[in-house]
């Protein structure tokens, strides 16, 4: 399973049935679950732990140093959950001690060929990011959102759930649940119709989450009193996801 090119730290911990390929090196405080694969010429550094059923494709380089400059060699981590598809190329950067001390990625995730994932990130479960999509330091990313090729995400950006980036967006503002945005700077477009159908939104929700985007976005209301209106639209999931990534914004949301 382990090939002996491959060189691994004593203080490393690999579950069972762990695969480890050519020229790949496995850093101190790693551990990785059971049932992961490691292809070649991977660099994986500590602290970091990941989950079971992850694949790491070749020259990828997962748990190094941000090049942020405030950090000053803290000890600081990465975390990441289950079967992740984790593409040639990535980098995933571990946290600052000046931020929340760790960069957190969730499971059932695909991390396409040269994504780049910055320190102190948070990325949700199922998300789609396609070749060289890039998050800066301090992003959130919501579950089964997907980026595009290209997608630059800006620092402190929160992006909600089930939102669709298209191909080289620049997002420099908060995106609310399931909305669908193109643009350099990104603009709202309309909502993920496609994406909340696949995932077993039904037809009735669907047309709600339409509603509460066009009083979001096409009545040219004050945001507060768009929000307003969309809580009168009732308390279905829908609706609470979208009120919950409006008031959460911290940097005001794209419109």
């Amino acid at each position: 399973m382990i090939h002996p090119t491959a060189i691994i730290d004593s203080s490393a911990q690999l579950g069972k049935n762990v695969k480890v390929g050519p020229w790949s090196q496995i850093g101190a405080d790693v551990k990785i679950g059971d049932h992961c694969e490691i292809a070649s010429h991977a660099v994986i550094k500590g602290p970091t732990i990941i989950g079971e059923k992850n694949k790491i494709y070749q020259f990828s380089t997962i748990g190094d140093d941000t090049p942020d400059l405030k950090y000053q060699g803290e000890a600081t981590e990465l975390l990441i959950g289950d079967n992740n598809v984790i593409r040639e190329g990535v980098t995933i950067h571990r946290g600052t001690a000046q931020d929340r001390g760790e960069t957190y990625i969730g499971s059932n995730n695909l991390l396409m060929a040269y994504v780049h994932i910055g320190h102190d990130c948070v990325v949700g479960d199922h998300t789609i990011l396609i070749n060289n999509a890039s998050l800066a330091g301090h992003v959130s990313l919501g579950d089964w959102s997907i980026l595009s090729g290209y997608v630059l995400v800006h620092q402190y950006v929160h992006i909600g759930p089930h939102c669709f980036i298209g191909p080289s967006a620049i997002i420099l503002h908060d995106v609310p649940a399931f909305v669908t945005a193109y643009g350099s700077p990104a603009e709202p477009r309309t909502i993920n119709r496609e994406g909340l159908k696949r995932r077993d939104f039904s037809s009735d929700q669907i047309a709600l989450a339409n509603r509460a985007y066009k009083l979001l976005y096409r009545r040219g209301l004050p945001l507060r009193e768009a929000t307003k209106e969309i809580a009168a639209l009732g308390d279905d999931e829908v609706i609470c996801m979208l009120l919950k990534s409006i008031e959460s914004s911290t940097r005001g949301i794209i419109r």
